[in-house]
């Protein structure tokens, strides 16, 4: 839902951000990969050690990286079939980083139970997928737009979860995961129903 209408007041913030980069003569595509392995890097050595706050505020800031890229495509007018590849595949790693990081800590630190953990893993898995039925519909000559949880609402409640966990509110993390799972699996149903209804027109 955000990405269809979050991004127009973003612009404000992230068009001045990304004319400074071009000035600076980066381009769209070293800023998605620097963006990639810096969240990643966050993800994955902040999370596990439980330096949930810490980790929560600072991938929000880079996930910020995943606008810059595609305003700095339009405004330097060089946008191109491989980058937007490139981006979204890179999305998918970030995002599996994400939650991989999350299980771990959910295993190996916080001892939760393994119905936390499975939502989870539903989420994981639902979030590829997601991707992935938008991808292929589209390339059938689809229009797939909206739904439920796309990776906006998937990055706000996984960050505020282990935000709010980290400054010690309990269960927030549990509470965020199974919000996203219950409504990665509707998203996903949603998005198969808006290729169906198409198919049949």
């Amino acid at each position: 839902m955000l990405s269809v209408h979050g991004r127009k007041p973003a612009a404000v913030v992230v068009e001045p951000i990304a004319k400074a980069f071009l000035k600076l003569g980066l381009t769209p595509n070293v800023v998605t990969v620097v963006g990639t392995i810096v969240t990643i890097a966050i993800s994955v050595i902040l999370i596990p050690t439980g330096h949930l706050f810490f980790a929560a505020v600072l991938s929000g800031l880079f996930a910020a990286f995943d606008m810059l890229d595609g305003t700095m495509a339009r405004l330097s007018g060089k946008a191109t079939a491989f980058g937007a590849t490139l981006d979204a595949s890179c999305d998918r790693i970030t995002d599996g980083a994400l939650f991989s990081a999350i299980a771990w800590w959910l295993i190996y630190s916080a001892d939760s139970s393994r119905i936390t953990v499975i939502a989870c893993f539903v989420t994981l898995v639902c979030s590829q997928v997601i991707s992935y039925i938008k991808a292929r519909g589209e390339a059938s000559g689809f229009k797939m737009v909206g739904g439920l949880i796309e990776r906006p609402e998937r990055l706000i409640l996984a960050l505020g979860g282990i935000g709010l966990e980290g400054l010690g509110v309990p269960h927030a993390i549990e509470v965020a995961l199974w919000i996203l799972a219950v409504g990665s699996v509707f998203t996903v149903c949603q998005r198969m129903v808006i290729a169906a209804r198409q198919e049949q027109q």
